[in-house]
């Protein structure tokens, strides 16, 4: 009934003259989509830390940034490939544009193979190395083998969620995504909360959803008919493909190094506090998969607008929707929050409220940290526009700035000044540094691109 329902509303182009309204539109169904995505994880944890418990809920934490950082591959080609493949379409050339798409779609299920085979033997090795010991690291192994499990279609769901805005259809990409996030949670509901199967019952529940995310959209794009998008014989051009990766090297780097801060911030965290303090960043990275989602999500959405009038040359729309798209991002900054810091408690208590004392960790953490949502926004946009602009070196710079060099350098220094409250406080750190990298490009390359 949801999806019919977004269905049926108006059919908005990337070749359309965007209003600020109809921008947000378009883009509503991206971080909609998104945001469910995020929800798989989100809702491992909730069944998890409510019906599993706290050994349980860590090893969930410590595997997902591995899981995350494999899984990185289908936002680079993804997105790499979805400003390649717009800015084609732009140029009109469409044939190229369908056989490039096969190709990336053939490109990245045979990556996600071949990291499946190379890890699924070796879940308790990986355990150790991410600090797991006695029980929490047979659960966190017995999470990995399944999930590890789903890691193609994983993959390919990633991949997916960028191509439905340039096939004109964000929406049907929200529907699907929507379905996929049903089937996550009652797959949780029936074999966490009914059959009692632990870890391996939420993974199972996720990898479930994600073939659900991924084999419809595959589906979707076998059917050549009134589509602008669609599979075709494939094509593999070694220059094309150098392109897409250097493209989508931002996102990847962006995957890759949240993965890796994630693993760092676990270990200082297990340092200073020990699991609690695991499990109060858990807490924090499910609550802000939730922000961040939208300014990812928005990104996404307009990313391929960028891309066609780039490759069109009509320097005058993608002038405009740059414009209205920080205008945006400032709103919705002050918004998300205002509304975390407000409601940190509340948001906290739905994983936490067994435990007085570490709730009130969770909630003092949530609030400090939640001083990033007023600057992650432009940091993620810019690089995604640079991005849509097939420009991936500058893009990559700033994306590994966000997430790499500064946060690694707040996340070993910060705790040194401010103690614990210092690791909640060094993403916020990191992303101020971050935005002065994002603005000095902005500024540097406005009439190259004439933007400004």
């Amino acid at each position: 009934m949801f999806g019919d329902c977004i269905l049926m509303s108006e059919r908005i182009k990337i070749s359309d003259k965007f209003t600020f309204g109809k921008l947000i539109r378009f883009a509503v169904p991206s971080m909609i989509m998104v945001i469910f995505m995020s929800l798989y994880g989100i809702i491992d944890g909730l069944f998890v830390s409510n019906f599993v418990g706290g050994e349980a809920f860590t090893a969930v934490n410590l595997f997902l940034p591995v899981f995350y950082l494999v899984g990185s591959v289908g936002l680079l080609l993804g997105s790499g490939g979805c400003a390649f493949i717009a800015k084609l379409f732009g140029e009109k050339n469409e044939d190229s544009a369908r056989r490039h798409f096969t190709g990336l779609i053939i490109i990245v299920t045979g990556i996600g193979v071949c990291f499946t085979a190379a890890m699924i033997g070796f879940m308790p090795d990986i355990a150790s190395a991410l600090g797991a010991a006695g029980n929490v690291k047979r659960l966190c192994s017995e999470y990995g083998t399944v999930m590890i499990c789903g890691l193609v279609p994983f993959i390919l769901q990633s991949f997916f969620q960028y191509f439905f805005a340039v096939a004109d259809r964000p929406k049907l990409g929200l529907a699907i995504t929507v379905g996929a996030g049903a089937v996550n949670t009652l797959g949780d509901l029936i074999f966490i909360y009914t059959a009692d199967m632990g870890v391996i019952g939420a993974a199972a529940a996720t990898v479930i959803g994600e073939c659900v995310g991924a084999f419809i959209p595959l589906a979707y794009f076998l059917v050549k008919k009134n589509k602008r998008l669609y599979i075709a014989k494939p094509k593999f051009e070694p220059r094309s493909i150098g392109k897409v990766c250097v493209n989508g090297s931002s996102e990847l780097l962006s995957g890759v190094s949240a993965a890796t801060v994630n693993m760092l911030y676990n270990f200082q965290l297990l340092k200073y506090v020990g699991t609690d303090g695991v499990v109060a960043f858990g807490v924090i990275m499910y609550i802000s998969f939730i922000f961040i989602g939208c300014y990812l999500g928005f990104t996404v959405g307009t990313a391929p607008i960028i891309g066609y009038n780039y490759g069109a040359k009509n320097t005058e729309e993608m002038r405009s929707v740059f414009k209205k798209s920080l205008l945006f991002i400032a709103v919705s900054a002050a918004v998300m929050t205002a509304v975390s810091v407000s409601t940190a408690k509340p948001l906290a208590s739905i994983f936490v409220s067994g435990d007085p004392k570490l709730l009130g960790m969770t909630t003092t953490a949530l609030r400090i940290y939640s001083v990033s949502f007023l600057l992650s926004g432009f940091n993620i946009y810019a690089s995604g526009f640079f991005t849509a602009l097939n420009n991936g070196i500058v893009s990559a710079t700033i994306s590994a700035s966000r997430t790499l060099l500064f946060q690694i350098a707040a996340v070993f220094v910060m705790p040194l000044i401010f103690g614990i409250n210092g690791i909640w406080g060094a993403t916020a750190v990191a992303e101020l540094l971050s935005l002065a990298v994002s603005l000095t490009f902005i500024i540097l390359k406005r009439k190259k691109y004439g933007y400004i």
